[in-house]
């Protein structure tokens, strides 16, 4: 088998071909890099390669096996998002002053992921301050989608859902905050999984210059990236658990199994639309049709549920406390002008662009009492999943849009069969599963009309990450799962 026939096979299968003999680490990683070499100058996902280093950790690998040593990911080609620190490599989250910075240590999901065999080929673009759906920065330039090099392959991890569907490798690492490993994996047509709030430690995820120390980013998370459901799973275990310099001291991890194994056991609550942010034809159609090849499986689907909490509300809620988060870091010219023009909305103005601007002026009083309010919402998740174990709904409105390279998001617009919306009002369906810290699985479920991947998010219970991670791998085995941009599949 040539090596290239290798590039589309999932880790699970890559680890048995090492383990069998049939492919050495060498190679896998030769083929990766020789992908890259071949398609990159048309994606751009790779923005730092590390070429040297990867074919050296893969002879290691290659020799850890001849020895008889076995780790879960030894031998497998990995791409890691920019924003992770790599020992003697450059972080700079896009941030053109930043473009000089080196870090010293790994990141500890580095050593995590390094600890369990794999070999990293190199690191993958993201957006300004990882600000954006879009992945471009005046450092490395701009990403394209795979499936289309006019659109945009999402953010902030859209490097690495682009380097996926590229072949370049069968795994990534990205992180999420405002659905930034879930709004690529949606647009790029693979899997990725926002784990629940702090499950995985992520010192040294951190934005340059600041030293890499234990901290919780409120909101945000850093997970796993793939192109099948299966090997969510294998690099979620290698990277969860607390610090070991921080919690870890006194607490270790012991994930939950998943609640079921065979469809017929599962209770799925499916929302396709709603009007704080419609969907559209072919997102509801996938949706639907989703939830009908799974009701026909033995799945007990119910379309509508008084435990569901209240998306409106809890939609504002999250922009408030998301850009409180964000807008802690504005320069002071433009937190500023944001606190006074927050001052000057009128009262009763609930849009969701007036709640963002509210979020950033928030004093520590009002985001106490927000925070009051996501303590509530968490408890009335708890309350649903006792009658339910996922929840199916959009990740974004539609499919992949041309780039936009516009400075002011809040001026930017989408349309949605027709009609246009305001670009940054997209952040709700991700925010239904990172306001309360929930789990949430992005699974590929076909594509558009015009050739685009669509998707779903499978929201499950607060620490069970194992039970969204079971469902879509029995969705991607019964209905099938990534299929590769006829570009890149060669």
């Amino acid at each position: 088998m040539a090596k290239t026939e290798w590039s589309y096979k999932s880790a699970v299968e890559l680890s048995a071909a090492l383990t069998a003999k049939k492919v050495s680490a060498v190679e896998l990683t030769q083929d990766a890099i020789d992908r890259i070499e071949r398609h990159d100058g048309k994606v751009n996902a790779i923005c730092v390669r590390d070429f040297d280093r990867a074919l050296s950790a893969a002879r290691d690998a290659d020799a850890a096996r001849a020895r008889g040593e076995r780790k879960p990911l030894l031998g497998l080609p990995i791409t890691v998002k920019e924003s992770y620190n790599v020992a003697g490599l450059p972080t700079t989250w896009g941030i053109p002053a930043q473009k000089d910075f080196v870090a010293k240590e790994d990141a500890l999901p580095i050593t995590r992921v390094k600890d369990a065999g794999t070999v990293i080929v190199g690191k993958t673009n993201v957006p300004l301050g990882l600000g954006d759906w879009q992945s471009y920065n005046d450092i490395y330039g701009t990403t394209n989608n795979p499936y289309d090099l006019g659109r945009t392959p999402g953010g902030s991890s859209g490097g690495s859902s682009a380097a996926l569907a590229a072949g370049y490798g069968p795994l990534s690492i990205g992180s999420d905050i405002g659905g930034s490993l879930r709004v690529p994996a949606f647009h790029c047509g693979i899997y990725a999984h926002k784990p629940t709030f702090s499950l995985v430690a992520m010192r040294g995820h951190t934005p340059p210059p600041l030293p890499p120390l234990p901290f919780e980013r409120d909101l945000s998370v850093i997970g796993p990236m793939a192109r099948s459901a299966a090997d969510l799973s294998l690099v979620l275990d290698v990277m969860a658990g607390p610090d070991p310099i921080d919690a870890g001291l006194a607490y270790r991890l012991e994930l939950p199994a998943a609640r079921h194994t065979a469809f017929r056991d599962f209770r799925v609550l499916v929302i396709d639309t709603d009007p704080v942010m419609p969907t559209d034809t072919a997102v509801r159609g996938t949706i639907n049709r989703l939830a009908d090849n799974l009701a026909k499986a033995g799945v007990k689907i119910e379309r509508n549920s008084p435990l569901l909490p209240d998306f409106a509300a809890s939609t504002r809620l999250y922009m408030r406390m998301l850009m409180s988060f964000l807008g802690s870091t504005f320069a002071p010219d433009i937190y500023a002008g944001a606190k006074a023009a927050a001052a000057a909305l009128p009262e009763g103005d609930n849009s969701l662009a007036a709640e963002r601007l509210r979020g950033i002026a928030l004093n520590h009083r009002d985001w106490q009492a927000a925070n009051g309010g996501r303590t509530r919402l968490r408890a009335q998740w708890r309350e649903l999943f006792k009658s339910f174990d996922a929840v199916i709904c959009p990740v974004m409105p539609t499919a992949a849009y041309p780039h936009d390279h516009s400075p002011e998001q809040e001026k930017r617009r989408i349309k949605i069969d027709g009609k246009e919306h305001v670009y940054p009002d997209q952040l709700a369906w991700p925010g239904i599963a990172t306001l309360p810290g929930l789990p949430s699985t992005a699974i590929p479920t076909g594509f558009a009309p015009d050739g685009l991947p669509i998707g779903v998010q499978i929201v499950g219970p607060w620490l069970e990450d194992r039970t969204p991670l079971k469902l879509a791998e029995l969705i991607e085995r019964e209905f099938g799962g990534f299929v590769p941009p006829p570009l890149f599949n060669d």
